[in-house]
């Protein structure tokens, strides 16, 4: 399971969502988030979604990558449906009454309309690491923020600590898959037992895991500081960000949906919550 958490990973490519100026990304897809929540009935969010899907095709992301990021959330997931299934009440006799147990139609309905919700908000964030390089994304990230210099705000060290912070994520996965495995082959049991005794079972990976990571931090500000490293001043880039046309027709086609939405909230008479 830990080799399928894709969260952090860049996968290159020359498609049109790949070469997409990294700012504008970045905007579009907080502008696909709040359209997410603007979304008020299953019409509009659905049309989210495959709009969503329409755009992985283009960046030419595989499906299969998408089922194989959700597997390790769904136990985030299912608890949020299950929390919303059995605390929300209704109007009139419930569905199911079994002790303290009671599930009104309301409850089902709002516990599906939030995990659809759920799902198409981590596939639309996941989208943007996919098709970023880290690099650009640091880049971008610096440009968005620069008004908050004025107010003597790291903005630079801040770019820099979100973008190495989501590039470890994957060598940290990989790193304790490693661990897991070299505890296992000595003998341990990780997978049975209580949740204490699977809680004690991982102090001998966590502890491994911690001296990896730390020093690996270490390897990295050596290299860094060996390569002149002296933040964001001064600082020239071999690939700069340049404003396109397809940035405007992106912008567009968001702006466009974005309409959709709110027309179908008004106008279409479909549940939702």
């Amino acid at each position: 399971m830990l080799k399928d958490i894709t969260i952090g990973q860049f996968f290159p490519g020359n498609s049109i969502i790949h070469r997409l100026d990294s700012r504008f990304k970045i905007v579009l897809d907080i502008a696909y988030v709040v359209m997410l929540f603007m979304a008020g009935n299953y019409c509009s969010l659905i049309s989210a979604g495959l709009f969503m899907l329409i755009i992985y095709m283009m960046s030419g992301i595989s499906f299969k990558l998408i089922f194989k990021s959700l597997k390790p959330i769904m136990p985030i997931i299912l608890f949020t449906c299950i929390l919303n299934l059995f605390f929300i009440h209704g109007e009139g006799d419930p569905l199911v009454k079994l002790g303290f147990i009671t599930i009104y139609a309301e409850g089902i309905n709002t516990s599906v309309f939030m995990t659809v919700r759920i799902v198409f908000l981590i596939v639309g964030m996941s989208l943007l690491t996919y098709t970023t390089s880290p690099i650009a994304l640091t880049d971008a990230i610096e440009r968005l923020l620069s008004p908050l210099k004025k107010l003597r705000f790291p903005v630079h060290e801040l770019a820099m600590m979100m973008t190495i912070a989501l590039r470890f994520i994957p060598t940290l996965i990989e790193e304790t898959d490693k661990i897991m495995s070299a505890q296992k082959a000595r003998g341990a049991n990780l997978d049975t037992g209580g949740l204490v005794k699977k809680a004690k079972a991982l102090i001998p990976v966590l502890i491994p895991l911690f001296v990896s990571a730390f020093k690996r931090a270490n390897e990295l500000a050596l290299a860094m500081e060996c390569r002149c490293y002296r933040g964001g001043e001064g600082r020239t880039r071999m690939k700069q960000l340049k404003f396109g046309a397809r940035d405007i027709v992106a912008t567009v086609v968001m702006a466009v949906m974005f309409t959709l939405i709110i027309l179908m909230n008004i106008y279409v008479a479909v549940p939702g919550i």
